[in-house]
């Protein structure tokens, strides 16, 4: 059977699923005082993260809109999916499962399935690739569906954050708390329930502390680390991912790092060095 998976563009590609036809990208707008950058390959990281520290003003994003992710359906594949941001943080999930009601509008007998990831960056690129992953195996579409659901009711995202600036713009943290923050130098490690809800896990200070500490917690959290893939995506800072990588690796023994460059949306949220990891 042929099959399509589209991504919103908040989710990573790996230079393999970027020159697979079987993976499409749904695109996020972003705009910093009013200019848009969109969320594509051509995506300037260091222009947009210039311009949006220079703003006193909280950036902004779009979801792609539900005829997009329509046409990305209309491929002709037997096998749809979607996979998209955590509802609790964008309404990339409902566009999609709009899109993919119009679709089925014109082809009722289609095989389509949303999936809300209930995570962020590569969280996405590894539901994706757990997609692929069954459509080779020659699983049925409702085993890919029940398959992919209990993978993402199991994975876990992690971030560090080297500013909260766009915390404290986009009202997720108080200007009291995020000022005491940076005076302190303290760098919380943030997390997710399994619904998607942003929480905080933890804190060190310093920013390696703070990524030690995440380490750990993800080292104590992961169960049966050798049959794991570990998504690890960096804003503007190979060397970090790098460090952090080999901390991973000498704390639990997972079966692979993958290690990603920050998509659009993940720079709006991750700034200058933030580091975001999915298992």
């Amino acid at each position: 059977m042929s099959y399509r998976i589209v991504v919103d563009s908040c989710g990573e590609f790996t230079e393999e699923m970027k020159r697979d036809p079987h993976f499409t990208h749904a695109v996020l707008q972003l705009y910093v005082d009013g200019e848009q950058f969109v969320d594509n390959e051509e995506f300037d990281r260091l222009d947009f993260l210039k311009k949006m520290n220079a703003s006193p003003n909280c950036p902004k994003s779009s979801c792609p809109s539900p005829e997009e992710y329509r046409a990305a359906f209309d491929c002709g594949a037997d096998h749809l999916y979607a996979v998209t941001l955590s509802a609790e943080l964008s309404g990339s999930y409902n566009s999609a499962e709009l899109g993919k009601n119009l679709f089925l509008e014109e082809h009722p007998d289609a095989k389509v399935h949303v999936f809300n990831s209930c995570s962020a960056s590569v969280g996405e690129t590894l539901a994706a690739l757990k997609i692929q992953e069954c459509e080779e195996a020659g699983m049925a579409f409702e085993d890919v569906v029940r398959t992919v659901e209990a993978f993402l009711l199991e994975m876990h995202t992690y971030f560090v954050l080297e500013s909260l600036d766009n915390l404290r713009k986009n009202g997720r943290l108080s200007a009291v708390k995020a000022f005491m923050a940076s005076a302190l130098n303290i760098k919380p490690v943030m997390g997710a329930t399994p619904q998607g809800v942003i929480i905080q896990l933890g804190q060190a200070r310093g920013i390696q502390k703070a990524l030690r500490r995440m380490v750990e917690i993800v080292a104590e959290e992961l169960k049966e680390p050798e049959k794991k893939v570990l998504g690890l995506v960096h804003c503007n800072n190979r060397e970090r991912a790098e460090l952090v990588r080999e901390e991973i690796l000498k704390a639990v023994n997972v079966k692979d790092v993958v290690i990603l460059e920050s998509s659009g949306v993940s720079t709006l949220y991750a700034s200058q060095g933030g580091i975001i990891i999915a298992v």
